[in-house]
């Protein structure tokens, strides 16, 4: 697996490869359940470091099987059309609509010490979330 390094001047990013233990970065089990009252059913949301970018309003959806980011934060960190690289599935958005997605692009992304590279699917649709990435 590659891991990215980000470095710390303004926007830009080196990638590095080194190697990475299989340990899950952040994951809940239903044992983290025990002892606490769940009143609904509402997605973990967090600031993540994407690409450089502390990115807030990131969801953590555990039924998810794919990674997403709306068409919103890919214009906000000034990635090109040029750099998606072709995504043919559809998708089905939570209200059941069919989305096309614009393409697909890998992005390191920090959680902690933690910087893995992740593919995210750019969707042109609204969401209150700026990108959904899915429970380890």
């Amino acid at each position: 697996m590659t891991v990215a390094r980000l470095s710390t001047e303004g926007s830009n990013f080196e990638l590095k490869r080194a190697k990475m233990n299989a340990r899950l970065a952040l994951s809940f089990t239903e044992e983290d359940k025990v002892g606490t009252i769940q009143l609904h059913n509402v997605g973990l949301v967090v600031t993540l470091r994407i690409g450089g970018y502390d990115v807030k309003r990131v969801m953590v959806d555990q039924g998810s099987g794919a990674e997403i980011m709306y068409s919103d934060l890919y214009k906000r960190l000034n990635l090109r059309l040029e750099d998606l690289t072709a995504y043919s599935s559809l998708l089905v958005s939570f209200n059941g609509k069919v989305v096309i997605p614009r393409g697909q692009i890998r992005l390191p992304v920090q959680t902690g010490s933690e910087v893995v590279e992740v593919d995210f699917i750019v969707v042109d649709t609204y969401s209150p979330y700026t990108a959904i990435v899915a429970r380890p």
